[in-house]
């Protein structure tokens, strides 16, 4: 009868043993939750709030980005209606250019077609006076011994040898300042030597305006003006239609010397027929006028030949050439 007892009392205790086992398991998981749990969820708390405040930095920052590329758009859109408004006004004024200089053109047209149709009524105006009156015509027509003043562009080449510059020079210079005298305004002037050489480089190739100022400039430069000359003046007629010659230019070469030493008349003769072509009119390209200085016939009469090759060759070509051949009886 005593061993049950016993076994009733070995599983009593084996149930207390289980129970508090129980129990100390439920104090451990207490301990456990108690010390780990609330340091994971203060962890779990800051970094919440940690990725809050950034997203709240990364907004704050696109919303400044954003009202800043609304201020440049702004800008730029200003800059770009400022900048058609300077485009119409530009365009506007190249348009007003435009019509400015197309009324230029046709004011110059206008004066250029006037002054063709008064050159050409002058010079027929002068050629019937010279059939009506002859040689009392040439004596009033100008300072120069008749030649006909009819042209709009005037060209002197001059004998800058030694026997013009030393004996001829001043009475050179006066006849220059007469022909200038003649034509009270016209629209270039050039001056060259009987080499082709200019007398101002900077206006090489191009006309010389016509202004008192530069008149006065040409006829002061003129007085000591002595380039190297061989006294032929092929070279600078030839030069000068080369140079200057157009279709819608009347222009005169007044040819300026005193003797004429090249080997051939006839081939300067034959030359100058070549570049100064006549047109359908039988008109030639410019007129050559030649001024003979006599330096040479107040030399030994062996000294003499050189000049009367001059007045014969410049004789000839004025005669072909539509101009005028005048000798002056004194060189001094």
């Amino acid at each position: 009868m005593a061993r049950p007892r016993r076994d009733v009392a070995d599983s009593g205790l084996a149930f207390l043993d289980v129970v508090s086992c129980g129990f100390g398991a439920v104090i451990l998981l207490l301990i456990i939750t108690k010390s780990v749990a609330p340091q994971d969820t203060e962890a779990s708390a800051e970094g919440l709030a940690g990725d809050a405040a950034t997203l709240q930095t990364a907004v704050l920052s696109a919303q400044a980005r954003r009202d800043a590329l609304k201020d440049a758009a702004a800008e730029a859109q200003a800059r770009v209606e400022t900048l058609k408004q300077e485009l119409a006004a530009q365009q506007a004024a190249e348009a007003a250019l435009q019509v400015q200089a197309q009324r230029a053109a046709e004011a110059l047209a206008n004066a250029q077609e006037e002054g063709r149709a008064l050159a050409d009524a002058r010079q027929s105006l002068s050629e019937t006076l010279q059939r009506l009156l002859g040689q009392n015509y040439q004596a009033r027509n100008d300072l120069v011994g008749g030649i006909p003043a009819d042209s709009e562009y005037i060209i002197f080449i001059i004998d800058t040898s030694g026997s013009m510059f030393n004996y001829a020079w001043d009475l050179m210079t006066q006849k220059l300042i007469e022909t200038l005298e003649v034509y009270p305004e016209v629209k270039g002037i050039q001056v060259m030597n009987d080499m082709g050489e200019y007398m101002f480089s900077s206006y090489a190739g191009q006309w010389i305006p016509d202004t008192p100022g530069r008149r006065a400039i040409i006829t002061d430069r003129i007085r000591s003006w002595s380039p190297f000359s061989n006294s032929s003046p092929v070279e600078g007629i030839t030069r000068a239609i080369n140079t200057f010659w157009a279709p819608d230019r009347k222009i005169s070469l007044y040819v300026f010397g005193d003797e004429f030493t090249g080997a051939s008349i006839e081939a300067v003769i034959d030359t100058v027929d070549r570049i100064n072509r006549s047109d359908s009119s039988g008109q030639r390209r410019v007129r050559i006028h030649g001024v003979g200085f006599p330096v040479q016939f107040a030399a030994p009469p062996q000294f003499q030949d050189t000049g009367e090759r001059f007045a014969t060759l410049m004789r000839e070509l004025a005669r072909r050439n539509g101009g005028t051949f005048v000798g002056l009886e004194r060189f001094r």
